[in-house]
């Protein structure tokens, strides 16, 4: 086999190979939910002291960036319209489980407290801004100069939208 053919097909499987890659890390939940679950664990503690302890869990979000607005070319302005565009970043708000042992009074089994909060979907836009030149758009009837106005300039307001929920109740078990 020739030296450039060995090279191509070393270069062919080395694409497909990350190919499969990029498809199989794609597949994982944590990257399907948007969340990292973590776990605290406390089972040796449970052990040595031998008694109950609280159960922790969490939902670590993954914050993803999206891509940006470009700036709108307007009719009559100098300027384009959002001259710096919103970033619109998805994610996650974190999530809780957590479950901490109550004493029963009457007799020796344990009942729990429990808060759950789970991991909720967020959508956010970075604040932007609006600004145009203190100049209209070449006039015809006036040689094609432009003429003189007042400047103006605007903040576009951030965004957060999400919807959170939570539940805390008392029950037997941990």
């Amino acid at each position: 086999m020739k030296p450039t053919t060995r090279g191509t097909l070393a270069a062919v499987v080395t694409g497909v190979a990350a190919a499969a890659a990029a498809v199989g890390a794609a597949a994982t939940p944590a990257a399907a939910a948007g969340t990292i679950p973590v776990t605290v664990p406390l089972d040796g503690v449970s052990e040595s002291l031998d008694t109950e302890v609280p159960r922790l869990g969490m939902e670590l979000p993954l914050l993803t960036p999206g891509a940006p607005d470009g700036p709108r070319y307007v009719e009559g302005r100098l300027l384009p319209d959002r001259a710096l565009p919103q970033l619109p970043v998805d994610g996650a708000l974190p999530g809780l489980d957590l479950r901490a042992p109550l004493p029963h009074a009457p007799g020796d089994r344990f009942d729990h407290a429990g808060v759950d909060a789970p991991a909720a979907g967020l959508r956010t836009l970075a604040p932007g801004l609006s600004v145009d030149a203190p100049l209209t758009a070449p006039d015809p009837r006036n040689f094609g100069l432009p003429g003189p106005k007042l400047p103006q300039a605007g903040v576009l307001a951030p965004v957060l939208q999400t919807v959170a929920g939570g539940e805390l109740g008392t029950g037997p078990g941990l």
